[in-house]
């Protein structure tokens, strides 16, 4: 229990997709913390003994719960509500604190490539927050954060929560982690904020489609900014984002031509065939763990007709 918590908004108390007729939760002030007790992505689904089995058998309409929404009293269309996170908890089950990897079939960069469900299972201490073990072959990095974090959309109706938003949504930003600010644009009266995807690791891009998905509880302020008027999210991190991964420097794959997307797809499959090569892993385990830790990048899109895109995988998670 967050003893400086103004309010607890409990895992039982989600929704699946954004909806401003959805009731609200709580009302709260501005300059309320809450401490939210988030899901994992699958909203339970998987867990610390599934099988590869149960990604296959996925309910897809019960994938990405968010904790909320929470009415902000005098937030009006035109507001910015501002979140400052506080921190993140991770939940244990079976002794220690888990996560999950998983190639869910027609999801991901390179879904045509990986055709078949595969899954794995982290472990990890929520008191250390130590690097992840791959394995007997690495050790991830951990930078708990919250993959989906928004409010209501104008417009009526359910609108899905898988695809990213102006108004937030399931970014899945690395960055937004413990002291982050980001600054949403409201357009319903009391904003309807809700969050949740928790993450406990992910590379830039997400490239499998899949972080190391982990329930954890997050705690957060939030914030109104009369009249900001953003036209899309916009956040502040509290210092360095990569100093987590930079220790032992990086392997580099890159992908060049007219069409950015194609440049990522080849700039990722380029570091699957190093990393199969080298270590002897599957293509799938290697698409599953550079999902977690690999960065993508735009290099250069002013050379035209060809931009550069990279892929960067920090050499100390196998070495």
């Amino acid at each position: 229990m967050c003893k400086a918590c103004d309010y607890t908004i409990h895992g039982a108390q989600h929704h699946f997709g954004w909806d401003k007729s959805i009731a609200p939760v709580e009302t709260v002030a501005p300059g309320s913390t809450i401490l939210f007790n988030c899901m994992d992505s699958s909203a339970g689904q998987l867990g610390p003994s599934s099988t590869v089995a149960d990604v296959a058998a996925l309910d897809f309409g019960k994938i990405n719960p968010v904790s909320g929404p929470i009415y902000v009293d005098g937030a009006e269309p035109g507001d910015a509500l501002k979140i400052t996170l506080e921190g993140f908890a991770p939940r244990e089950a079976e002794g220690s604190a888990w996560g999950w990897t998983a190639n869910i079939p027609g999801f991901g960069l390179l879904a045509d490539q990986f055709s078949n469900p595969a899954l794995t299972i982290w472990k990890y201490d929520a008191k250390t927050m130590d690097p992840a073990l791959w394995g007997d072959q690495g050790r991830v990095p951990l930078k708990p954060f919250t993959g989906t974090i928004g409010v209501a959309l104008a417009e009526p109706g359910l609108h899905s929560i898988v695809p990213p938003r102006r108004t937030g949504g399931n970014l899945d930003i690395r960055d937004i982690s413990t002291g982050t600010e980001i600054y949403l644009p409201v357009e319903v009266a009391g904003a309807l904020f809700s969050v949740g995807d928790t993450h406990a690791a992910q590379g830039d891009g997400e490239v499998c489609g899949t972080a190391i998905e982990s329930p954890m509880d997050v705690t957060l302020t939030l914030d109104l900014v009369k009249s900001a008027n953003l036209k899309m999210p916009r956040f502040t991190t509290p210092g360095p984002v990569t100093r987590h991964l930079d220790a032992k420097g990086y392997e580099v794959t890159t992908g060049i031509g007219p069409d950015l997307m194609s440049g990522a797809r080849d700039a990722v499959a380029g570091m699957i065939d190093l990393l199969t090569a080298r270590y002897g892993m599957s293509a799938v385990d290697a698409y599953m763990l550079v999902s977690t830790c690999g960065d993508l990048r735009i290099s250069e899109i002013v050379d035209m007709p060809n931009w550069v895109v990279s892929f960067y995988f920090p050499r100390m998670v196998l070495e």
